[in-house]
């Protein structure tokens, strides 16, 4: 093993039914010499699906790691990896869109597994209703399509009615949007973006970004123990504030961590003071 590029010549496998290998392999190949495998016959559907077909059981986490473990049992090798993303509202700004993507390195010969997330409000997804496609022609602009799928359904139907997803023509559109009003209990139709990677090409610009940062991680050695993956693994809160000095949610150290030793470092934010805008006490 090369003591500077642990991973220099090896091969990870990367669980993936959806393209990821297209933004992952070259980020990691670049800063490691690490080679990946996509898995024949990954169904990695069978963890969840964005469109509800199968319930995810778990966090974005927990399935992201059972994703590598998956790709590692089917090609035997000792490295995995895998990525997840959630989408939904902002925490605090309801209105806005967000996504977060998770991706979990696991090195079972040194017993490692690490991880990183990116949070971004760069994403399309959104939903509308409709009985025919000229009543959101406006927002398909909106989320990008055709460039970006669509999934449609009945809005209102028993549990397993039939959907459509991959929807990247307007004559394709418009024939499931009438479908699925049709087959509504309600006469309308429940339109949603496709959040598959393979079919939504900003999500795969966030997964490329995810993976370089994964890959700088694996690449940066603990000052300690030599092991690969030294980095923020979380942060402390409490910025106090600068008008009431009362401790606020906002971060007041970056804590630095080894997944395989306990050597840790806690850096102070560069920032001194929050603003009163962020305290519970000044902004109730």
């Amino acid at each position: 093993m090369n003591a500077h590029k642990p991973y220099q010549g090896r091969v990870a496998s990367l669980a993936t039914k959806h393209g990821k290998d297209k933004v992952i392999a070259r980020p990691l190949k670049c800063a490691l010499g690490l080679q990946v495998l996509v898995p024949e016959e990954c169904d990695t559907d069978l963890l969840g699906t964005f469109s509800g077909e199968v319930a995810r059981a778990g966090t974005a986490l927990e399935v992201c790691e059972r994703k590598a473990r998956m790709g590692m049992a089917l090609t035997g090798l000792p490295f995995g990896i895998a990525n997840e993303g959630s989408f939904g509202p902002h925490p605090y700004l309801h209105f806005i869109p967000v996504g977060l993507e998770v991706m979990a390195f696991i090195d079972d010969e040194l017993g490692l597994v690490i991880t990183e997330s990116l949070f971004s409000k760069s994403t399309n997804y959104n939903q509308r209703e409709a009985s025919e496609i000229e009543e959101i022609e406006q927002w398909l602009g909106t989320v990008q399509f055709p460039s970006h799928a669509l999934v449609v359904r009945p809005k209102s139907a028993p549990i397993g009615t039939a959907l459509t997803k991959g929807i990247a023509t307007k004559d394709e559109l418009t024939r499931a949007i009438r479908w699925a009003a049709a087959n509504s209990t309600d006469g309308t139709a429940w339109i949603e973006t496709d959040m598959r990677a393979h079919l939504n090409p900003t999500r795969m610009v966030s997964i490329r970004r995810l993976a370089f940062r994964l890959a700088r991680r694996l690449a940066t050695l603990c000052p300690v123990c030599r092991s690969p993956g030294w980095g923020q693994t979380c942060v402390v809160e409490g910025l106090p504030c600068q008008d009431c000095d009362i401790p606020t949610n906002l971060t007041l150290f970056n804590v630095l961590s080894c997944s395989k030793c306990t050597h840790r470092k806690e850096m102070r934010s560069l920032e001194a003071h929050a603003s009163p805008q962020f305290c519970a006490y000044c902004n109730p």
